[in-house]
């Protein structure tokens, strides 16, 4: 009995250790074990009409007097202008840029390929135009009929018109609502498949933004991409989000 009482300050303080070990240690492993997560990509998709259409076009003079050849040059600068605005196309949507002016020069060789002389040949002005419109139908139309102004004796060269859409930041919150619902839809029906439910969302990342022609094969960019070549389009964005399962 008298060991007992000698010794009992000694066992009490011996039990506190163990049990403050072994509290200590539950919570030690408790922090180590990370609450389960899930991690899901969802996509929104959208096909469109571009509603703005970009067409570019060049022709050029060249003569040996430089002032010749901006009167040529302004002379055909008109009448293309009369052709287009005749088709429909509003003067206002139609741009002619600063005259590009070139020096050319001619080289003559002899008979074993060796450069005898070089001579200035003339002024070469070339004169591009640009046509920005919403009028599609029309603009793409006329880019395909320049031919009509070869009897003008104006060699129109004619490139392939872009395509453009203007509301194109709406379109893009759309998505991004559809992107986020698809993603949430596919943890909640992940969680419901492993028996748990979804808890707090702890993050959310928009992926890459992308606009291709409908139907095409064009490859993904991880960068994101643009088309501009073609008239109806598709835009796909993703979403991941990472939510705790309860």
């Amino acid at each position: 009995m008298e060991f007992l009482k000698r010794n009992f300050s000694i066992i009490l303080i011996s039990s506190a250790v163990i049990i403050t070990g072994i509290i200590l240690g539950n919570s030690y492993l408790s922090k180590g074990k990370p609450d389960p997560v899930i991690s899901v990509t969802g996509l929104g998709e959208k096909t469109f009409d571009s509603d703005l259409i970009v067409w570019r076009a060049n022709f050029s003079r060249n003569n040996l007097d430089l002032k010749q050849a901006y009167a040529d040059l302004n002379a055909d600068m008109k009448k293309v202008k009369s052709y287009l605005i005749s088709k429909g196309i509003k003067v206002n949507d139609i741009v002619f840029e600063a005259a590009d002016i070139q020096k050319q020069y001619e080289t003559e060789y002899d008979e074993n390929g060796n450069v005898r002389s070089t001579y200035f040949s003339g002024y070469l002005l070339n004169q591009s135009l640009k046509v920005q419109s919403k009028q599609v139908d029309l603009i793409e139309r006329t880019s395909r009929e320049v031919s009509q102004l070869i009897d003008a004796g104006i060699e129109l060269n004619s490139n392939a018109p872009e395509y453009y859409y203007t509301q194109l930041a709406q379109l893009k919150i759309k998505m991004i609502e559809q992107a986020t619902k698809d993603a949430y839809n596919r943890a909640e029906k992940i969680a419901e498949n492993g028996g748990g439910s979804l808890g707090n969302m702890l993050s959310a990342e928009m992926g890459v933004f992308q606009i291709t022609a409908e139907n095409s094969s064009e490859a993904y960019d991880w960068g994101g991409s643009f088309n501009t070549t073609a008239r109806r389009k598709t835009a796909n964005i993703t979403i991941r989000l990472k939510y705790e399962i309860d």
